[in-house]
Parts: C-alpha cells; sequence; structure tokens
C-alpha cells in the first residue's frame, strides 16, 4: 500500500526547499513593507513559469532517461558550442551555489539569532559566528548519510515546519481578503518597484533547479507512464513554494510605517503589533528555509559537476562529497567571519544571469526534438508559452547585468 503511494511523491518538495531560501524570504518582505500587497501578482507569475521550466528539464530526464547536463552533452554537437555551455554551467552553479551558500548560512543565523540572540567568539582579533560552523555541520552531517531517503525527510520534514511558520504569521497578521484578490490580480506596479518585481522573479526561476530537479527526477521514475506523477508531484510542491512567499509579502504588508531592511526587521516588527508568538513563527521559518537552501545549494552543484566531467552522481561517491564539502566549507568562512566577498556574489549572478536564458533556450530547442520527447513534443501552444518564458529570461539577464555594471 505505501509502496503504491510512494510513486506519487518525488522530488518536489527538495526543489520548493531550494528556491524557498533566506533570499526568497528577504525579497517578500522588503516587497510587502514597502509595496504592500500591491505585488503579490508577480509570485504568481513567477511561479507559473518557474513550473513551465522545471517541467521541461524532468520530461527530458524521465522520457529522455538523461539530466539535463547529459541531455545538454549529447545533443549539443558543435563542440566548441558544447564546451562553451557546460563551462559556463560548471562556473555559473559551482561559483554561484558557493556565494549563495554563505547566503544561505547567513540567513538562517538571522532565524537563530532571533531567537536565542548572537553567539560570536574571537579567534585572535578575527570574530567568528559559531552559528556558521553549526550550521554547516548540521548540513553536511545529512548530506554525509549518502542516503537519499534521509535527505529527503529531512527536508520534507522542514518544509512542512516552514510553511505552517508562514503561514500562522499571516494568519497573525489578519489580513483583508479584499486587498489580497486585488494584488493578486490588479497587476499594478507602483513608482520604484521595478528592481523588486525582477528580484522576485529571479529567486523564483533558479538555474541550479533545473539541474538538480532534472537529476532527482530521472532518479525516482524511470518509465514514460509515470510523467504523470513527476508533474503532479511538481504542481504541488512549486505551488506550496508560491504560498509561501506570498505568505510572506502578505505578513509584511501588515507593519505599518516600520523601517523594514530585512526579515530580520520583519520579526521584530510584528512583535509589538500581533504578539511575541508571530515573531517566533516567522523566526522559525526563517531557519528552516535557510538551513534547506543549506543542504540543496552543494548537492545541486555536486550533481552538476560530477554530469560535467561524466563522474557517477552517486551520492556516496568521494567526487561528489568532495564538491559539497568544498561548497559548504567556503559558505561557512565567508559566513563565520563575516567577509564582504561582494565581487564573487556579482561574478556568480552574472555568471547565472548569462546562464539562465541560454538554459531556457536549449530546453526550449529539446522540447521540439522528436527524438528526446517523441509523442510528448511540443506544440504550437506550447511553444508560444516557452517562448514567452524566454522573453522573460532574456529581460531578466539584461537587466541583473544592467545593474551591475552600473
Amino acid at each position: 500500500m505505501f509502496k503504491k503511494i510512494s510513486k506519487y511523491f518525488g522530488p518536489g518538495p527538495l526543489i520548493a526547499a531550494a528556491f524557498i531560501g533566506p533570499g526568497t524570504v528577504t525579497l517578500c518582505s522588503l516587497a510587502g513593507a514597502k509595496f504592500g500587497m500591491s505585488l503579490l501578482w508577480t509570485i504568481i507569475i513567477s511561479i507559473l513559469a518557474a513550473i513551465i521550466l522545471q517541467s521541461m528539464a524532468i520530461k527530458v530526464s524521465i522520457l529522455a532517461k538523461k539530466n539535463l547536463t547529459q541531455a545538454i552533452k549529447e545533443e549539443l554537437k558543435h563542440p566548441i558550442a558544447k564546451n562553451l555551455v557546460l563551462g559556463l554551467i560548471l562556473v555559473a552553479i559551482l561559483f554561484g551555489n558557493t556565494a549563495y551558500e554563505a547566503g544561505n548560512i547567513s540567513g538562517t543565523i538571522l532565524g537563530i539569532e532571533t531567537l536565542l540572540g548572537k553567539f560570536k567568539f574571537d579567534l585572535g582579533y578575527i570574530p567568528f559566528n559559531f552559528y556558521s560552523l553549526a550550521i554547516g555541520i548540521i548540513a553536511a552531517s545529512i548530506l554525509w548519510t549518502g542516503r537519499y531517503k534521509i535527505i529527503q525527510g529531512f527536508l520534507i520534514g522542514l518544509v512542512i515546519i516552514m510553511s505552517i511558520s508562514f503561514l500562522a504569521t499571516v494568519l497573525f497578521t489578519k489580513p483583508s481578503i479584499r486587498d489580497i484578490i486585488s494584488g493578486l490580480f490588479s497587476f499594478e506596479t507602483p513608482k520604484g518597484s521595478l528592481l523588486t518585481i525582477i528580484g522576485l522573479i529571479g529567486t523564483t526561476i533558479v538555474p541550479y533547479n533545473l539541474f538538480l530537479h532534472s537529476e532527482l527526477a530521472k532518479n525516482k521514475w524511470s518509465k514514460t507512464n509515470e510523467l504523470e506523477y513527476a508533474l503532479k508531484d511538481l504542481y504541488i510542491s512549486i505551488g506550496l513554494g508560491g504560498i509561501i512567499s506570498l505568505s510572506i509579502i502578505i505578513s509584511a504588508s501588515g507593519i505599518e510605517n516600520a523601517s523594514i531592511s530585512g526579515v530580520s526587521d520583519l520579526a521584530l516588527g510584528l512583535e509589538p503589533l500581533f504578539g511575541k508568538f508571530a515573531k517566533y513563527f516567522l523566526a522559525v521559518g526563517l531557519f528552516s528555509a535557510g538551513i534547506t537552501s543549506t543542504i540543496t545549494a552543494p548537492m545541486a552543484a555536486s550533481y552538476v559537476v560530477c554530469a560535467c566531467f561524466g563522474w557517477i552522481p552517486n551520492l556516496k561517491s568521494a567526487h561528489f562529497r568532495i564538491t559539497w564539502v568544498f561548497i559548504i566549507l567556503c559558505g561557512v568562512l565567508i559566513s563565520a567571519l563575516g567577509l564582504k566577498l561582494i565581487r564573487v556574489i556579482e561574478f556568480a549572478q552574472i555568471a547565472n544571469g548569462i546562464l539562465l536564458p541560454i538554459i531556457v533556450v536549449i530546453l526550449l530547442w529539446m522540447m521540439n526534438k522528436s527524438s528526446i520527447l517523441g509523442n510528448f513534443k511540443y506544440n504550437i501552444y506550447q511553444n508560444l508559452v516557452g517562448s514567452a518564458i524566454v522573453i522573460i529570461s532574456l529581460f531578466l539577464s539584461f537587466r541583473t547585468l544592467l545593474i551591475l555594471v552600473n
């Protein structure tokens, strides 16, 4: 009975856990505090685009029985084009996820410090945040087990806690249903909101999630007729991630005349208005969001690195472990020492900004290849939707690069 039910559940919750990280929580908090509920529609657009892209990735993995990186290696016949794309993927995912890991750990620390206060000590003249080390040990311990079911169970548990925490926070704020509906369907763009809109979409459509989802779906489902289970798993899980993002924006919009520069300010701002329990729920949600991303980011990078070099992407293999150990260790050191490696982060954003439209174009190209999809090849309507996603990704890439250059 359990075996029959389990085929409906796959890596979807892990993908939701991956894109609901501290960056998403912080951006949603700022969006709600600055613009109220007027940008709720942005989350709906982002989730729809993410579902379409993730569905492309898992169709390739299940129907062609190869992960996204392997498909790119085999389908791109021109050696120069292939090496350029694979090189960009490797650089963007490896260095990008290393930079993001430091942010994930730092975001998790905010959740802990909201509840327990700060815990730092000096290494000579250098202050060291103990929580960074503790979070790194937790993430490494889970990944070192090398057992997918343990990793999956741990992350699903945290996603459930995260969901309950943020939804409970919404209940404390007692939002107006009319304002929520207006924010979802008004498509309003308040003055000064463009960068926030770009940020909200950018934190939802994440390149490394495409590679992670592709690999995990290939390992979970091996038969063509199981594609429907993979898609249902995707719809439910990414939809849940969207609900969490909406909840954070709605919660932040409940604070009037407050100076919100991040999620920690949001947690403190909620306390006098809605009681100390609202602060605790939000802090627990932030911690859960941070720790899940702290695990999934190095995991995704390890899969990509192994696939690029032709190594077996096994959770217990030496190459796989060396990759995620490197990423977690760098993340811990950057976070614990409070290093401001702004150039590294900017480089990661540039690499990912360039990578996203390239991967989207490649995915759409693959969706039109009978050799990969067979009878599931895209029709004209699906191609129109896919083309719209390409335009969105190009716009995101252009704006991101323009902002960083200026």
